[in-house]
């Protein structure tokens, strides 16, 4: 099935390019919007899968677009864009709720790989942002009790291999389980570590010193 994809980002001509070569990945690109505002307007009235969001956009900035995009459409996942590894907002865009983070000089084919990641449920991280991520995120405060929260071996070992870039696919094939069971695996991971989605699950293990990021 095509992912239903809208794209927001204030320059003209990096928007029409980006447009194009998603279309040409074959991604149904159902909108573009120039500026934080129109992005959470447009969404709101197209429903795309996912959005790829401009960190730095006028009007209103990608994260607080994110953050009321998500609130309005919660099934909606959202891309971020970004220039430089920045530790605020990478923290911000965290808790805004956006499940993918990439630098603009990326490839087509990690931003392709990376909305269809969101769309499916995955978090994909850009190699140089997550030490920066989990930085910033060693400051959230999201402490659980050890007593109550500690997860099982067998959820570590999740942890790992989704801290190490893999699917949901990829886990249960090095598990030798199944697809259903890693994301159960997931959801009493997300409880525990009291966790949005794995971006969070996973920093906050690295921040316990549950798994490490290589």
């Amino acid at each position: 099935m095509t992912i239903r994809l809208m794209l927001a980002d204030d320059h003209r001509l990096l928007r029409e390019g980006l447009s194009r070569s998603m279309r040409e990945s074959g991604f149904d690109v159902v909108g573009e919007a120039q500026n934080g505002v129109e992005a959470v307007e447009m969404a709101r009235s197209l429903n795309p899968e996912v959005v790829l969001m401009d960190v730095s956009m006028p009007e209103m900035d990608g994260v607080e677009a994110c953050r009321q995009l998500r609130a309005a459409l919660p099934d909606t996942k959202v891309v971020m864009l970004t220039m430089h590894a920045d530790q605020n907002v990478l923290a911000n865009a965290i808790r805004a709720g956006a499940c993918g983070y990439l630098v603009k000089d990326c490839s087509t084919q990690e931003i392709s790989s990376a909305v269809r990641m969101a769309a499916s449920g995955e978090t994909a991280l850009s190699p140089q942002l997550a030490a920066s991520m989990l930085d910033e995120v060693r400051k959230l405060h999201i402490a659980p009790s050890r007593e109550e929260r500690v997860v099982t071996r067998r959820e570590e070992e999740v942890l790992q291999l989704i801290a190490d870039g893999c699917s949901t696919a990829e886990v249960a094939d090095q598990m030798y389980i199944s697809q259903k069971t890693v994301k159960n695996h997931l959801a009493s991971i997300y409880q525990k570590l009291e966790a949005r989605d794995r971006t969070q699950a996973v920093l906050q293990a690295v921040r316990l010193g549950i798994v490490s990021l290589e």
